[in-house]
């Protein structure tokens, strides 16, 4: 069974709902930002990363941004799942987002998952279901 990480940055909690239950399903270690470093991501195999957009569809950049920045040198060759949730937009962030992990040399699971506003019921199971397909990559 492979090491699987869930790391996330939330603003309002709605991505924290979505690293939860996406962490629970796919039987990984969940963190928030501030509890895991660039350097951690060598530990794991699977890393599913949450962020949620922020302004102009970008990820939020006091915290996370200069932490993916750092941590995207580590990421070739990694199995890596994104989802984050969002207030407005078409889910350019996640485009972008999905390119740079590509573009690090990384396998990236699926289109990144993103749920507009607090995950409901219909949404936590899309979590789940995304955290298990994860588990299965």
């Amino acid at each position: 069974m492979s090491k699987i990480a869930v790391v996330y940055w939330t603003g309002t909690g709605n991505t924290e709902i979505m690293a939860n239950a996406i962490g629970a399903a796919a039987g990984a270690d969940v963190f928030d930002l501030s509890s895991f470093s660039p350097d951690t991501v060598s530990a794991y195999e699977k890393i599913a990363f949450g962020c949620p957009a922020m302004g102009d569809e970008v990820l939020e950049e006091g915290e996370f941004e200069p932490f993916f920045t750092e941590a995207e040198g580590s990421l070739a060759g990694k199995k890596v799942a994104l989802f984050g949730s969002y207030g407005w937009g078409d889910g350019q962030w996640m485009r972008d987002w999905e390119e740079r992990v590509k573009a690090a040399g990384a396998a990236l699971f699926s289109n990144g998952l993103i749920i507009n506003g607090t995950p409901d019921e219909s949404g936590e199971a899309e979590c789940a279901d995304f955290g298990k397909n994860f588990a299965a990559f």
